[in-house]
């Protein structure tokens, strides 16, 4: 028996977390909220790779685990494999979502960002949207980074939002 979650229930559990961490939990403290929201995503990435790896064997390289993340265990999450992997060679990882879900539904006004705060009460608007947007994806970096502690690859995830609703994760292994 598969057990399945309404997309829109998870994307609203995710997005009211992300809410009370930042504005009632650690409204004074963004990088305390960020760090924990992380910490949340690593669980659920940890228990969920033990879930999807239990009947596969071992992988033999960093390679495979990340191509078994861009993949299976992204499709599982997202019902869409990563658009694109790029890497290095040495350690570093790029996973390009062109539209990575999470992200279809914020917007920021470019006009509003470039605005000077003086003028108007907006920017302060604008840069609060953004900054909620930026502690949403410590969730899914934490995820991944769970996900690949778990394969036995300890690394840091990071991600870049700069092309709404394109998304992409870096990550590098640790040596």
């Amino acid at each position: 028996m598969v057990r399945e979650v309404a997309e829109s229930c998870v994307d609203g559990v995710v997005m009211e977390m992300v809410a009370a961490y930042c504005g009632r939990f650690y409204a004074a403290k963004p990088e305390l909220a960020a760090r924990r929201i992380e910490a949340i995503g690593f669980q659920v990435g940890h228990q969920l790779t033990e879930r999807y790896t239990m009947e596969r064997p071992r992988f033999s390289d960093h390679l495979e685990a990340i191509k078994f993340i861009c993949k299976d265990f992204w499709s599982e999450l997202f019902k869409k494999q990563i658009d694109n992997l790029k890497t290095n060679h040495r350690g570093t990882f790029v996973l390009q979502d062109n539209r990575f879900r999470w992200l279809t539904r914020v917007s920021i006004d470019p006009s509003i960002e470039s605005m000077d705060a003086s003028e108007n009460d907006s920017a302060t608007l604008g840069d609060s949207a953004a900054q909620t947007t930026s502690m949403l994806l410590y969730y899914p970096c934490g995820i991944i980074r769970g996900a690949l502690t778990n394969l036995g690859i300890s690394c840091s995830v990071t991600a870049d939002m700069s092309n709404l609703p394109a998304c992409s994760f870096v990550v590098r292994i640790k040596t």
